[in-house]
């Protein structure tokens, strides 16, 4: 079946840097365009960006400028480099494949951009 799995977030400085992975399975990666979103708390999930199978990147204007997706065909692993953090950056992290019929998630990662 279908898992997508996030790591890589935890605490960062404002200014500071973090890279999110999300190792894919279950489904033809290499073919399938891949999504970041976003929540924070109290607040609706947000889109971040996007990298389709070709390796064109779409982003968030939010983002856009400090954030960088990435895909590792070979390993199965898309990427989310975070740079010139932000405390509004704060928010759990997933990671989404828009396949045929139905999109998947990740279970998330949490990223806090604090002092």
């Amino acid at each position: 079946q279908v898992q997508l799995v996030e790591s890589g977030g935890g605490l960062a400085q404002p200014g500071g840097s973090l890279t999110l992975s999300c190792i894919a399975s279950g489904f033809t990666f290499s073919r399938s365009t891949m999504k970041w979103y976003r929540q924070a708390p109290g607040k609706e999930r947000e889109f971040v960006g996007f990298i389709r199978s070709f390796g064109e990147t779409f982003y968030a204007a939010s983002v856009k400028g400090r954030f960088t997706i990435s895909r590792n065909n070979a390993k199965n692993t898309l990427y989310l480099q975070m740079n010139s953090l932000k405390p509004e950056d704060t928010a759990v992290y997933f990671c989404n494949a828009p396949l045929p019929g139905t999109e998947y998630w990740g279970q998330g990662t949490q990223v806090t951009v604090s002092t």
